[in-house]
């Protein structure tokens, strides 16, 4: 899932797990980050549920579902910041559901697509891209194709990309 600037001279590739309490606490940063830059940097998210997170697979999936209509970034800004309401439930399903409604999807299609082979495999697939890549953890950030220890702070985002931006060769 791709947003912000299709031309920037920047891309930054996020790995993530939507149960993980790091990416949770990432979040937030992120989202300034990109408001801050969205004309720098393109930003890519890719699926890393760990195995360790009952509710991480559900939650990719609820994600992909509504990336399917169109909403996959506007799911994701309801994920992060609600986790609270769903990461303790054995089946989060309809805490998504009510999201989706929330978004105005069409919940049958949602539904089948969270449920869906397809979206299953999508997030397998992402997962051995991302493993092959050696990652073992999330969240994991990569600039330009090149990963990054994870910064601790904005000002430590910003200036990653910058020298990212800097170093781009046109």
């Amino acid at each position: 899932w791709i947003r912000g600037n299709p031309n920037a001279p920047v891309t930054m590739v996020e790995y993530a797990d939507f149960e993980c309490p790091a990416c949770q606490a990432y979040y937030p940063v992120i989202e300034q980050v990109f408001d801050a830059s969205s004309s720098t940097v393109r930003m890519v998210f890719r699926e890393f549920p760990l195995p360790q997170h009952a509710d991480a697979i559900p939650s990719a999936k609820a994600a992909e579902a509504a990336g399917n209509q169109g909403k996959f970034w506007e799911m994701y800004s309801l994920i992060y910041p609600n986790h609270a309401d769903w990461e303790t439930l054995s089946d989060p399903t309809s805490v998504f559901v009510g999201y989706a409604q929330k978004l105005g999807l069409n919940i049958s299609q949602f539904t089948s697509d969270m449920n869906s082979a397809v979206v299953a495999k999508k997030i397998s697939d992402s997962v051995s891209v991302g493993t092959a890549a050696g990652i073992d953890a999330t969240p994991t950030f990569f600039l330009n194709g090149h990963r990054i220890q994870n910064p601790e702070s904005y000002d430590e985002f910003i200036t990653a990309i910058q020298n990212a931006a800097s170093s781009t060769t046109p």
